[in-house]
């Protein structure tokens, strides 16, 4: 049975790198997209790559449009191998400070970041249970942890915004919550944290490529079955300038 993998907001950037890496390894790649013709160029691209794609429009802050995903996907193929939440957006207000934090834009970023998550997550779970060696990745960031954000000693003390590294956050619980409910179910759900990643998010101001952080994705969404469930994995930053790869703190 072929191996089938869901990528939301897979058009561009670590979630076109991510469908890219997984189907080379032989999956059959769902371009979940919310703009039709954005998803249906990245898949055309993909293709001419060789890799055996599918667009999908899916809005995750649409509930109608998630449910049509799911029932696509279950009338073509079934089931789902792998879900990749990946989806998300960064907002924030004036200079970014947490006393400029306006609710609107809180709402805005959560309706994506975690809500958006869940919705995507439940619907897509039937099919998840179909399939083999199935694997949920929630795609985190490192800001999201707030051991990290609360260390004078890492990179990311002098970072102090509300929106998205709260929405990470708990997006973190949310993965955490899932693996609880899930553990027996052998579906593995993990949250993965690409790094600083130069995107759309950050204006490409990042200091890792796409494909670096679709890296730590691939890694979780291919896990043996004696591999974790439950964790924030991926890339750890330092102040001493090195780099590696292992869990972060929640």
């Amino acid at each position: 049975m072929t191996r089938v993998a869901l990528i939301t907001g897979a058009n561009k950037g670590i979630g076109f790198a991510t469908a890219r890496l997984l189907g080379e390894r032989g999956m059959t790649v769902l371009v979940g997209a919310r703009n039709p013709g954005r998803g249906q160029a990245a898949a055309a691209s993909l293709r001419e790559a060789g890799i055996d794609t599918y667009p999908v429009t899916l809005d995750v802050t649409d509930e109608a449009s998630i449910e049509k995903a799911a029932a696509w996907i279950a009338s073509e193929f079934g089931h789902l191998d792998v879900l990749v939440n990946n989806a998300g957006i960064a907002r924030a207000d004036g200079t970014g400070r947490p006393s400029e934090t306006t609710v609107p834009t809180l709402r805005a970023v959560f309706e994506t970041n975690v809500y958006g998550v869940v919705a995507v997550t439940n619907a897509m779970l039937p099919l998840l249970g179909k399939g083999s060696a199935p694997r949920i990745v929630n795609v985190s960031s490192e800001v999201g942890s707030i051991g990290s954000m609360t260390d004078p000693d890492s990179p990311l003390w002098p970072i102090a915004s509300v929106p998205y590294p709260a929405s990470k956050a708990a997006l973190n619980m949310v993965t955490a919550m899932y693996a609880k409910e899930l553990r027996e179910s052998g579906i593995k759900v993990n949250a993965a944290n690409p790094g600083y990643c130069a995107t759309d998010l950050n204006n490409h101001s990042g200091f890792r490529t796409p494909e670096q952080g679709a890296e730590v994705t691939v890694h979780l969404a291919t896990l043996p079955d004696d591999g974790p469930t439950g964790t924030f994995w991926g890339h750890l930053w330092r102040t001493d300038g090195t780099e590696s790869y292992g869990p972060l703190p929640w």
